[in-house]
């Protein structure tokens, strides 16, 4: 069972992503993040087991009902699909 990881840095608000381990694109998004020295929380949804995961799922998808990766969600307000570096900068900076 794992559980959402923290990141330390300036706080923004309330960023979480989540993420694939394998995905490319969402590794992308964590190196932005990590540049711009945000304080965040991700989950690798692949890297859970089926409980921890429907719950995480049923979070996602209120968000992004396709469940794609990576999505950011910003204070419980803006989401982010996809690795969108001039969104993601425009709401954190």
């Amino acid at each position: 069972m794992r559980e959402m990881q923290k990141v330390p840095g300036i706080n923004r608000g309330k960023v979480v992503l989540y993420a694939l381990s394998t995905c490319i694109w969402c590794k992308k998004t964590r190196e932005l993040l990590d540049k711009m020295k945000v304080e965040y929380s991700y989950i690798y949804m692949d890297e859970l087991d089926n409980e921890v995961e429907a719950k995480f799922k049923e979070e996602l998808e209120k968000w992004n009902p396709k469940c794609s990766f990576p999505t950011v969600v910003i204070n419980n307000k803006e989401c982010i699909v996809g690795f969108d570096e001039a969104a993601i900068k425009q709401e954190l900076e």
